[in-house]
């Protein structure tokens, strides 16, 4: 803790840039492994060997720590050493000068129902139905609601996607695993890629939103058409461009209509995931499913049990259904452009000189 309180610039560019290697390195790692398990059988010695790698890249950056603590203990050392020389210099007191009052940024109550339709600029504290009845609001919902709701699906149906393509067991486990590392590795590379971005070339938030979304196309696109052996990058595009995503939207939500209701507006932007997903998972994927096996029992002349799971096997159980998950989310690319036309004058100047004048 002490020597975080005294680092300079560069050491902290270094640690930004352990602290990513270390990430990029173990989650790649770990990936590595896990498709090589799947396709190898390790002995002990192996899985050991892995495991003593792991360990190794999570404490790599304690090394950087040591070495910040060891130059802290040389400098306290050295300047007790030294003898300082003091001066006494006699000053003729200064008249105190009234300090100036404070002035407060504190603003004046503003009651629920006053001012729902008369909001105040971009970055400034909404209320909460201020900001449920913005346009912008509604623009990010939807885009959420199509777009992150296109990418839970493929989430939600990815064993079944497996199964249906013909993939082993074992390919379809390795599937998870390639989705859970590059879901958290989305949510790093988008958190720290954004913000320099937007600091050094403000490049706006919600474009790079769309940048993600139009990624999560390619996977829906691999996933309709049933390339072989493509699921394995269908698996790491959808993590990615999941994690991704979260950070995006939430800063959009803090940044456009400010912190003092964030936490609501964090859960309400939050809420339209699970709607979206309804909608492209429940009525658009399932239902589609349900009817290609249908169709293949029918041609078998099989008659369907009751309470009997239907079983679909082919490209064309989710062809169709990610033909639709894919354009409703180029539409949620479009409506996330016109956020980015909206607020492009917003995200050119900066975008956070309200709270450094009220700490100021």
């Amino acid at each position: 803790v002490n020597w975080l309180r005294s680092i300079d610039r560069t050491t902290l560019n270094l640690c930004v840039f352990w602290y990513i290697s270390r990430c990029l390195l173990t989650r790649g790692f770990i990936m590595v492994v896990v498709v090589v398990q799947n396709k190898v059988s390790f002995t002990r010695l192996e899985y050991a060997g892995s495991a003593v790698v792991v360990l190794i890249l999570l404490f790599a950056p304690l090394i950087l720590v040591f070495k910040e603590e060891f130059t802290l203990w040389k400098c306290k050392r050295q300047a007790l050493h030294d003898t300082p020389q003091v001066n006494v210099v006699t000053e003729t007191p200064c008249s105190v000068q009234p300090e100036p009052e404070e002035i407060s940024c504190l603003k004046p109550n503003i009651w629920w129902y006053s001012n729902v339709f008369n909001p105040p600029p971009r970055g400034e504290d909404y209320i909460i139905l201020q900001a449920i009845f913005s346009l912008d609001f509604l623009i990010l919902f939807t885009t959420t609601t199509f777009g992150v709701g296109g990418t839970l699906t493929a989430i939600d149906n990815l064993g079944q996607i497996g199964k249906a393509l013909g993939y082993p067991s074992t390919s379809i486990t390795t599937f998870v695993s390639l989705l859970s590392i590059w879901n958290y590795l989305g949510r790093v590379v988008s958190g720290f890629v954004s913000e320099i971005f937007l600091s050094k070339y403000k490049f706006p938030r919600p474009l790079m939103l769309t940048i993600v979304l139009l990624l999560s196309c390619t996977g829906h696109l691999l996933i309709a058409f049933g390339v072989p052996n493509s699921l394995y990058i269908s698996s790491i595009i959808m993590g990615f461009c999941f994690g991704a995503q979260w950070p995006l939207i939430f800063a959009i939500v803090s940044e456009l209509f400010g912190l003092k209701h964030y936490s609501t507006l964090y859960n309400l932007s939050g809420g339209a995931s699970p709607f979206g997903a309804y909608i492209l998972n429940v009525r658009v994927a399932g239902q589609w499913y349900d009817k290609m096996a249908l169709r293949q029992m029918k041609t078998k002349g099989f008659i369907r049990g009751v309470g009997e799971d239907l079983t679909c096997i082919g490209v064309e159980c989710y062809k169709m259904a990610f033909l639709v998950i894919t354009g409703a989310t180029l539409i949620s690319c479009v409506v996330s452009l016109v956020l980015v036309i909206r607020t492009r004058e917003f995200y050119k100047g900066d975008i956070y000189i309200r709270n450094s004048e009220c700490k100021g």
